[in-house]
């Protein structure tokens, strides 16, 4: 019988055929691109390779009615991230900024943004945080002012991964004044509108990210998602199916970086042995290999949850999310130590995973939002 939470022989050969097209097929066009852009050739890889329609069942053949199991998700982000976490970054956000449109969108909507979404012709952005409002999503002020025949958008937005290139974003603003998260809306934009411009922002990773300036924006009333004034609600329902798998998203650099420090660990010379003789190095290893393992239980736990309803499944996802990015922070850190200075040398694998594993300890939740999520639970009825 299987432990819980082990996956099935199906799973485990689709997981494994992920990292082998991530390998010979996705990480050399990653490798291509220009660092801190849209690669559009690479979404449109995963686009042909299927894995991108994995995201939205029923895209292929009939109108997609429903989310991709947060399994499937957490598979596809764990597997793309032990080989290449542009690519891993890439199909995670054409799911983030694709979501709100199937799971709130109209018909027609769906039809227009959802297969190409999936496809690869069209890159997709979630435009949620503001200067003033990141982690307190509901103090939002970006504003949606009626002009007759649907709404104008004023404001800014900073931190929005695929900005300024992406081809239509899912943007959140106050529709109602003073009123909170209840006065927020959601709406579905085009990139090329009016009024909307933006410029690319250099971070410490790699990813695209940029700001926008939404200048007199204008919408019309059909490119409002779902209901005025329940912009917040739609957020929060893609923010649950993503939690889990950012947490998968870091259990894979972990792995990727306590397998590398293995490798040297086992053929590096020092002190008369390999490095993996020393008490410090082996013993080093063995927490590593227990605190990721126990992230991966959290992460699939979580993901089980999701996808069968769980009443818990707010603090089960922000139990993974926590504890499998604080992991992979210390994971690579410490795979770091055991190298020694080849692994601060720019083009290297552990200096490339040292970049990009500090920023999921923030986005999506910062680590300390996800205590504040999981300390609130507890006090629940």
């Amino acid at each position: 019988m299987a432990a819980a939470f082990d996956l099935d022989p199906e799973q485990r050969a689709f997981a494994l055929w992920v990292r082998d097209v991530g390998v010979s097929q996705l990480r050399p066009v990653a490798e291509r691109g220009e660092p801190g852009r849209v690669n559009r050739e690479l979404v449109k890889a995963m686009g042909v390779l299927g894995l991108l329609s994995r995201l939205f069942p029923g895209v292929v053949d009939e109108r997609p009615t429903d989310a991709a199991a947060a399994l499937d998700l957490c598979l596809l982000r764990e597997s793309l991230a032990q080989v290449s976490t542009d690519a891993e970054t890439a199909l995670a956000l054409q799911g983030l900024g694709t979501y709100p449109v199937l799971q709130s969108g109209s018909a027609d909507q769906v039809a227009r943004w959802v297969p190409a979404a999936a496809a690869g012709d069209a890159i997709a952005a979630f435009a949620l945080t503001e200067p003033g409002a990141g982690s307190d999503a509901g103090a939002l002020q970006m504003t949606a002012d009626p002009d007759g025949t649907g709404w104008r958008l004023s404001g800014e937005k900073v931190w929005i991964s695929n900005a300024p290139d992406a081809d239509f974003y899912t943007v959140f603003a106050r529709t109602t004044p003073d009123a909170g998260a209840r006065g927020v809306s959601a709406f579905v934009v085009p990139g090329d509108r009016p009024g909307l411009t933006g410029e690319h922002l250099e971070m410490v990773s790699s990813h695209p990210i940029g700001r926008l300036v939404f200048d007199g924006v204008p919408v019309r009333a059909d490119e409002l998602l779902g209901d005025a004034g329940h912009g917040f609600a739609v957020a929060m329902r893609t923010l649950d199916l993503f939690r889990p798998s950012v947490g998968a998203f870091a259990v894979g650099m972990a792995q990727a970086a306590l397998d590398a420090a293995v490798e040297h660990a086992g053929t590096r010379q020092a002190f008369g042995g390999p490095l993996k003789d020393l008490q410090s190095v082996s013993h080093a290893l063995a927490e590593m290999a227990t605190r990721i393992e126990a992230a991966r239980l959290l992460v699939y736990r979580a993901a089980a949850a999701y996808d069968s309803g769980e009443d818990r499944v707010t603090a089960t996802s922000a139990m993974a999310k926590l504890y499998a990015t604080e992991t992979a922070q210390y994971v690579v850190d410490a795979a770091i130590q055991i190298h020694g200075a080849r692994a601060l040398q720019r083009g290297h694998l552990l200096e490339h995973l040292y970049r990009d594993v500090r920023a999921p300890r923030i986005y999506e939740g910062a680590s300390e939002v996800q205590r504040t999520i999981i300390a609130r639970e507890l006090f629940r009825g």
